[in-house]
């Protein structure tokens, strides 16, 4: 029981976090008195997996989760995984853009996004912006973020210097998390650009990827990858059952987000004009095979030349 009652810590975001809730609360406020009973509704709906999403932030960062990490490998992969997947699932399917702008001062938000959309000086952050919320940059920049910080060197340098774990480890997972739940998440007033079939094959595509680093982890080594955890004083887990515990964290807890992400994708794959086996030939640049009635059809008789 100690290991879940001692060692929270206060963490600075947590005045962040405050502030962001003041700030969407404001938003909200400010929305309800434009907008019908409805989407009022659906505004407060979607603002309890945004808070649901923070909360979920601050527990990782100031909970035993966080304490333990620095002695136990495992703990650290569960971190991982909350920072990467769960955290910005809930953060976007709560769609806070809107409030959080809305939150601001009038004077202060019509500058704002009259210099942002408008001025010229923003042009190349425009094109960037573009660049970064773009559907493969997402895929590509997240599987690449989740396989470099694992690399043993990178993983210990991060492990040793609490600037490069915070500020580049957790943040670039964090932040690519964000990129690739928005191509597979609405989050309103971004929209989904990708196709259901792009953003099945992104699930799985990433989710194979966790697959086979958990293995690389277990099953393709018999030694302890990470040195910083070699030594530490009163641990009496060996290293290398630390990182299997790990990737056995990494492999199950793949099924827990990928599983409903694929299921939503299928069920939006199926509902959309299409079809699901026309966007599949769309996808695969095939013709489509004739549907039931042309099969039904009846053939036109041929005449017969007379005698």
């Amino acid at each position: 029981m100690n290991y879940l009652v001692d060692n929270w810590t206060f963490d600075p975001f947590v005045v962040v976090a405050a502030a962001l809730v003041v700030v969407h609360e404001l938003g909200l406020a400010n929305l309800r008195r434009r907008s019908d009973g409805r989407r009022t509704r659906q505004r407060r709906l979607r603002s309890l997996l945004f808070y649901g999403g923070l909360v979920l932030l601050l527990l990782t960062v100031t909970s035993p989760i966080d304490y333990w990490a620095d002695d136990y490998f495992f703990v650290h992969m569960v971190e991982h995984i909350l920072l990467a997947f769960y955290v910005p699932a809930l953060i976007v399917a709560g769609a806070p853009w809107l409030p959080l702008l809305h939150g601001l001062p009038v004077h202060f938000r019509r500058r704002l996004m009259r210099g942002v959309l408008l001025g010229s000086f923003s042009t190349g952050l425009r094109a960037v912006g573009r660049f970064l919320t773009d559907r493969w940059t997402a895929l590509v920049s997240f599987n690449v973020v989740m396989v470099v910080w694992h690399v043993p060197a990178l993983f210990d340098t991060a492990q040793e210097n609490q600037l490069i774990h915070i500020w580049l480890m957790h943040a670039s997972l964090f932040a690519t998390g964000m990129l690739f739940w928005l191509q597979i998440i609405p989050s309103y007033p971004f929209r989904l650009k990708a196709s259901p079939l792009w953003q099945i094959g992104a699930v799985i595509s990433t989710n194979v990827l966790m697959f086979f680093l958990a293995m690389t982890l277990s099953l393709f080594t018999n030694a302890n990858w990470y040195s910083v955890y070699a030594h530490v004083p009163g641990v009496t887990l060996s290293p290398f059952a630390d990182q299997q515990i790990g990737a056995a964290i990494l492999w199950i807890c793949g099924d827990f987000w990928a599983v409903p992400a694929l299921a939503l994708g299928i069920r939006r794959a199926m509902d959309s004009e299409e079809g699901f086996s026309l966007g599949v030939d769309r996808f695969f640049h095939r013709a489509p095979d004739p549907s039931l009635e042309a099969l039904r059809a009846p053939s036109t008789p041929s005449t017969r030349s007379a005698p």
